[in-house]
């Protein structure tokens, strides 16, 4: 006779041997599923060690190929500035090392920079913008017109290129000694630029730009910046507006330059000038600029070729 005990214990079995058989299968199935993933993870492994190795391979030809033309750049760049002069116009978050190399770039093309001017921080700040507006009002010399635009940029560009740039036509001075004067004393009373000593008019300008491109009002700095770099080289001979790939086609002064058509028919632009070959590039731009051209130049997207003269396929 089958006791209560009896199918208590069965019962028991039947349930023990459902849990072994569970245990068992899972067991078997994630042997399976592991080994799939480790052989996933080592194909991946594989594929990331030959990026790696790819890239540095790139690097080193990069680096090699940018060494050989700082070497050369003497011979490249001599005489293309013979007799001109410059001013070096910088942001706050531009590179020491590249406005240095610059400088000496322009004395061996045979030109002399006449000064340095350092845009800070506020000057492309929202919210000082109706004060810059203001000051420039103030310092407009005698007997100059400005833009009708109302966009600080735009008139701080038209001030600094009328004292900070010899007319186009006779190479001679658009302002007096102490219209210069006051112009940088005030922008600099004003917390908006940081003038080096002794700064001259010059027949050209470099504007040079670091690689910010994102943060609160990121969009309104670029475009302050830009519109300064544009209306910089209607004052004068020419600008080149240099500075780095993120800044070109992020949210930097590059980027909102070339987007604007009517700003790239008169503004040149090189977006690598981090490297030796930018910076060649940068002193080629401001040779065409003299000769009444202008262009995109550097290795970001938007850029029309490496350098003037040259050009990418359907661009």
């Amino acid at each position: 006779m089958i006791s209560l005990r009896y199918h208590i214990v069965s019962i028991a079995a039947v349930f023990l041997a459902l849990a072994v058989g569970v245990v068992v299968g899972s067991t078997a199935l994630n042997g399976t599923l592991l080994s799939g993933l480790s052989d996933e993870r080592g194909e991946l492994a594989r594929q990331v060690s030959e990026l790696q190795a790819e890239r540095n391979a790139l690097n080193a030809r990069l680096a090699d190929a940018d060494a050989f033309t700082g070497s050369a750049a003497q011979k490249i760049v001599a005489g293309s500035l013979d007799k001109r002069t410059v001013v070096l116009i910088t942001t706050e978050d531009a590179r020491p090392g590249d406005r240095d190399a610059l400088k000496d770039l322009v004395g061996k093309a045979g030109g002399t920079v006449t000064g340095e001017v350092q845009l800070t921080e506020a000057f492309a700040d929202p919210a000082k913008a109706d004060q810059l507006r203001e000051l420039v009002a103030r310092l407009q010399p005698a007997g100059v017109t400005f833009p009708t635009a109302s966009d600080p940029g735009t008139l701080a560009g038209a001030l600094l290129g009328t004292v900070l740039q010899l007319n186009k036509d006779t190479a001679q001075p658009q302002s007096a000694p102490a219209e210069l004067a006051a112009a940088l004393g005030g922008l600099s009373d004003g917390g908006f630029v940081k003038p080096g000593p002794d700064v001259k008019p010059a027949q050209l300008a470099i504007m040079l730009t670091g690689g910010k491109a994102a943060g609160d009002g990121a969009g309104d700095r670029a475009s302050t910046l830009a519109r300064f770099a544009t209306q910089l080289d209607r004052s004068g001979a020419g600008t080149v507006l240099a500075g780095t790939p993120v800044s070109a086609e992020g949210t930097g002064a590059l980027g909102v330059v070339r987007a604007d058509t009517s700003a790239t028919s008169i503004l040149s632009t090189v977006d690598n000038v981090d490297t030796a070959a930018g910076r060649v590039t940068t002193l080629l731009a401001l040779r065409e600029q003299l000769e009444g051209g202008s262009g995109r130049y550097g290795i970001a997207g938007n850029a029309q070729g490496p350098a003037p003269g040259t050009s990418r396929e359907g661009s």
